[in-house]
Parts: C-alpha cells; sequence; structure tokens
C-alpha cells in the first residue's frame, strides 16, 4: 500500500489512513506493508509547518496493490502529468486507487472517476461537480466504494473509509480490533451524512446513546422493532425517527438491520454456528432471511463469507482486497 503525497501535504489525511493501516498493535498482527512517495522525493512541506521527508519517488506507485491519495493542496490544484500517468497505470494493472478528501480531484483528473458516483468535502462539492461534470458527485455521504475504486469526504471520514477497506479485506472482527485500539466506534456506513442536517443538539438529554446501547445487547429479541426503541427511548416513533437521522445520518430500521448484520458477520468470522443459530442470535429468524439480507448487504452469502473471513484465514500483507467466492 503506497500513499501519494504533494506539497504542501495535509498531515491529518496522511495519518488517517497511516493510523489505521500502519498503527503498531501488538495484539493484532500487520496486515499491511505501507509507505509513501511523491513526484520530487525530499523534503515536503505541510500544511501545519513541520516538514516531511519522502524518500521514495513514482516508482513506488508500480509495486502497490492499493494507492492512496490522501488530500491534495490546494483542492483542484495543478498534478504533476507523470503522477496522473503512475495513477492511471497503477489502476490499470489491478491496484485499487483510494482518496480522502480532496483527493478525488487527482482521482478525476486521472479520469478514474468519469461516469462513476464520488464524494469529497461537503465544502467542495460544488468545485468538483463543476470542473468535472463527467463525475456524479454525491454531496453528503462519507465515502463511496466501487471496488477498485473510492473516495472519501472530509477529513475524519477517511477513517471511516480506511476502516471500511480494512473490513472487506479482512473481515469485520479485525477490523473492529483495528478501530478499538483507535477508540473509534467499528462501523460508520459510507451513506451517512457527512454532517448533523439538523440544528446542534441542545443538551445530552437528547442523545441516543442509551437507547443504542440497550439495543445492541437485545439483537437476538425479534420484537426488538423501531416502536420498541421509541418507547424506550421515550419519545413518539415519529419524534424518535427523526431525532435518529438527525444523531447518525441513518434511518433506525436500517441501523438495526446493519447491527444485526454486522453481529452475524463477527460470528461468521470467529464461530463454526451453523448459520440457523446466527441468524437467530442476532434476531434475523431464520437461515433463509439471513442469507436473503446478507446477499443484499454484501453481495455474497455467509457460507462464501466464512470461507474467505474465518478466523482460521490469517490476513495477507499486500493490503489488497480479499476475493469472495
Amino acid at each position: 500500500m503506497v500513499a501519494l503525497l504533494n506539497e504542501p501535504q495535509s498531515p491529518f489525511e496522511l495519518a488517517c489512513a497511516a493510523e489505521v493501516f500502519a498503527g503498531a498493535r501488538p495484539d493484532l498482527p500487520a496486515a499491511y506493508d505501507f509507505e509513501v512517495c511523491t513526484a520530487r522525493p525530499g523534503r515536503l512541506r505541510t500544511t501545519t509547518g513541520p516538514s516531511l521527508f519522502v524518500e521514495a519517488g513514482l516508482e513506488a506507485l508500480e509495486r502497490a496493490d492499493t494507492v492512496i491519495v490522501p488530500g491534495w493542496e490546494p483542492p483542484g490544484g495543478p498534478v504533476p502529468e507523470n503522477a496522473l500517468a503512475a495513477l492511471r497505470a497503477a489502476h490499470g494493472r489491478g491496484a485499487r486507487v483510494v482518496s480522502i478528501c480532496a483527493g478525488a480531484f487527482v482521482l478525476a483528473r486521472a479520469g478514474l472517476l468519469a461516469g462513476r458516483s464520488a464524494v469529497t468535502h461537503w465544502r467542495r462539492t460544488a468545485q468538483l461537480a463543476a470542473e468535472f461534470p463527467e463525475v456524479d458527485v454525491v454531496a453528503d455521504v462519507l465515502y463511496v466504494d466501487h471496488g477498485d475504486v473510492a473516495t472519501s469526504a472530509g477529513s475524519g471520514a477517511g477513517i471511516d473509509l480506511c476502516l471500511h477497506l480494512v473490513r472487506t479485506d479482512h473481515g469485520t472482527a479485525y477490523a473492529a480490533q483495528v478501530a478499538r485500539s483507535m477508540v473509534l466506534p467499528p462501523h460508520r456506513e459510507g451513506g451517512q451524512l457527512q454532517y448533523a442536517a439538523g440544528p446542534a443538539l441542545s443538551g445530552t438529554d437528547e442523545s441516543l446513546a442509551p437507547v443504542l446501547e440497550w439495543a445492541l445487547t437485545r439483537l437476538d429479541h425479534t420484537d426488538l422493532s423501531v416502536d420498541r426503541l421509541a418507547d424506550r427511548a421515550g419519545l413518539s416513533p415519529r419524534t424518535f425517527a427523526r431525532r435518529f437521522v438527525r444523531q447518525l445520518g441513518t434511518s433506525p430500521g436500517q441501523w438495526l438491520l446493519q447491527q444485526r448484520i454486522d453481529a452475524a458477520r463477527a460470528l461468521l468470522e470467529r464461530t463454526d454456528l451453523p448459520v440457523e443459530t446466527i441468524a437467530a442470535r442476532v434476531g434475523l429468524s431464520s437461515a433463509v432471511n439471513l442469507r436473503r439480507r446478507f446477499r443484499t448487504a454484501l453481495g455474497t452469502t455467509p457460507g462464501a463469507y466464512r470461507r474467505v473471513f474465518g478466523e482460521a484465514r490469517a490476513p495477507g500483507r499486500n493490503g489488497g482486497p480479499a476475493s469472495l467466492p
């Protein structure tokens, strides 16, 4: 895995990728080799003052299975032609190409986003859409992943995308351990909003955290409905749904289904329980329902997922995505 840097480089966007993919974790096997490169190796100014020293040039992209562009300053600014050519060549031979924040402008300039949906920082969506009308710019989501190309919104959403890629490559349990070591929630869906659409909450009493924590301990209850969650929160279903979307950027029903699917993924990775038993434990009633929901959400079956991500499978180090049968 190689990050393509530019001057002046934002340390935060680089750190998002470096910490997720290369952070030292004594209790976890390393899953990626991570390095950085730039079009002109040597001293590289940053946006915050201290400089970086980058030894590798664009030749590093020739051996990368994943290329990350962690921001680009100024957004929409010039990109060396040899860097664009190197990105196209990496993508052409099968490397996954990823951008964080304004790095989407670089992917668009390289032609990798034509005819596709993409996201960048919400302040830059209009600029990206104006400069690259062939790109379907999505205004509010955290990240968009097409498999071979992925883009994230600004700053912190880059961490969400990186954790999503770890989950795709090495499974839910491994990604959850990475997130836990970073003191972060293990999963935010790419379709969640970049920022709260409504006004700021007036006080902590409006937080839905207690009812969410309560729900996560009762996923096996098939009567755990949105109405029951609303009742637990002491709200009408309509008020609860509005507050839920405002705080989490998704609907209560979608959130609940995603938690059940994530719980099923963890059980498939860590246990040999039959699919029927797993379905009951996560509140999806039957193996048939679990398979249907699983295929809709992940494009594969529980059995195929277990064969790829079962704990007997040790993470590789090439930074490339796992392939599901």
